[in-house]
């Protein structure tokens, strides 16, 4: 069984929880804040994939493997960030799009499949 690496720490609405880490991985620190998920299954707890800032990562979307979500960037529906992809700025990723290697996704850029 994979170690936990966050918590949800608190609900910010009905539907979403701020996470917080709960050990050092990566270029995460314990104790550091991060970005907003609707539920466990939307931010793996293997690898150092991530969500920080004011990122959403909600309904079936998964951030896993060394992938990060960041700034005010939001992925959702069946999306998949994962590798070692990054997602950022105002970036949506929506729909069953796939975002994945050392794709980077940022600014006002829109994904969707």
């Amino acid at each position: 069984m994979t170690e936990q690496k966050y918590i949800m720490h608190w609900n910010i609405s009905k539907q979403m929880y701020r996470i917080q880490a709960i050990r050092s991985f990566g270029i995460v620190s314990e104790g550091e804040y991060g970005g907003y998920i609707e539920k466990p299954y939307n931010l793996s707890q293997e690898g150092n994939a991530w969500v920080a800032g004011d990122a959403i990562v909600s309904d079936n979307a998964c951030v896993y493997g060394n992938a990060r979500v960041y700034g005010n960037a939001r992925v959702y529906g069946n999306a998949r960030v994962f590798g070692g992809a990054w997602v950022s700025e105002n970036a949506w990723v929506s729909g069953n799009a796939y975002v994945y290697g050392n794709a980077r996704v940022s600014g006002n850029a829109y994904v969707s499949e």
